[in-house]
């Protein structure tokens, strides 16, 4: 680790809870406050000096290239890795005080799908930080489960081994692990990676619904062109955050060549093929999606294993990160 990495290091670790709490300012008007944040792996910095505020109520678009550091901000956020440096609030306090408001849904490629178990126990572990440590789930928290399944149209498929679902499938679970949580900031880390138009439009679908309720959802995306109809609020990340704000303010053509080194034309002729290929292949309504989701997933049946990509990692159950943000199947760092 760099010297000036290392001296940061040693002045934030110092009493890290109570510098948090009163470094800055609180803002609890804010969702997510960010100040300073800075993540290195050994030597090399994978965020640097990163500041970013991320207001109440928005649906929040995290974009960049491959390697920009997009889910180590979440990790980080979440206190998932160590930082080096920083500051994190969430909702005007540090990370800790607050973990039991968040909900978490990762990477598809970090769960390892061969685990023996089906797709109801998954979204039942989502009431492990609601339960405690003693207390295991019952039959109002497995009622809960069946109605997080209802949402995502995978009622049908409940008691199916999660390794036999698709990869659109298995992340309509993830999805309904976090709905199940009823938090009120929610992280995604890439929730439309292998799913098809139809899926995805109806998952956003349920991600407005939830900001219509007043919640927070950040969600990693990579998908530029879809990005503007998705997103109301932009964060530009490329190691140092290039640029925040309100969407149509920050997507320009100018933000974007910062953040990706090179001049993009896509916001030349905002009509993006995808788009067009999703208005032609699917008539689903952003709300009500469920109905159009249940059927899709039992067209992705026909298809599950095929993009079922095993991770290699282990498969932990953990009620520690389960209580820290709901997620009992993440890989432990």
């Amino acid at each position: 680790m760099s010297e000036r990495i290392m001296l940061r290091h040693a002045q934030v670790t110092k009493g890290t809870d109570k510098m948090a709490d009163q470094a800055m300012p609180r803002d609890e008007t804010a969702a997510v406050v960010v100040h300073d944040l800075t993540v290195a792996y050994r030597e090399t910095p994978v965020l640097w000096d990163v500041d970013v505020t991320i207001p109440t109520g928005t649906l929040t678009a995290i974009i960049g290239p491959n390697g920009a550091g997009k889910s180590t901000f979440i990790k980080a956020v979440l206190g998932l890795i160590p930082v080096a440096a920083g500051t994190v609030e969430i909702f005007g306090h540090s990370t800790p005080k607050q973990r039991k408001l968040v909900g978490y849904v990762p990477q598809r490629g970090s769960v390892d799908w061969s685990f023996p178990t089906n797709a109801l126990d998954v979204v039942t572990m989502g009431t492990y930080g609601q339960l405690g440590w003693i207390r295991r789930p019952g039959k109002p928290e497995r009622a809960r489960a069946m109605h997080a399944l209802d949402q995502v149209g995978m009622t049908d498929f409940a008691d199916r081994q999660i390794s036999q679902l698709s990869g659109g499938q298995q992340q309509r679970v993830f999805l309904a692990r976090a709905l199940i949580q009823d938090q009120q900031l929610y992280f995604m880390d890439e929730p439309f990676a292998g799913v098809d138009a139809a899926t995805e439009k109806a998952i956003v679908g349920i991600l407005q619904e939830l900001r219509s309720q007043g919640k927070t959802v950040v969600v990693v995306h990579h998908d530029l062109e879809s990005a503007p109809d998705y997103f109301d609020w932009l964060v530009l990340l490329n190691v140092r955050v290039m640029d925040s704000g309100p969407f149509a303010e920050t997507f320009t053509a100018e933000n974007l060549s910062r953040t990706y080194g090179g001049n993009l034309n896509l916001l030349s002729s905002r009509t993006p093929p995808r788009m067009a290929e999703r208005e032609a292949g699917s008539n689903v309504a952003a709300t009500g999606g469920a109905g159009e989701i249940s059927r899709q997933a039992r067209n992705d049946g026909e298809v599950a294993g095929r993009d079922g990509e095993v991770a290699s990692h282990a498969y932990g159950v953990s009620r520690h990160q389960g209580t820290a943000v709901s997620n009992g199947i993440e890989q432990s760092e």
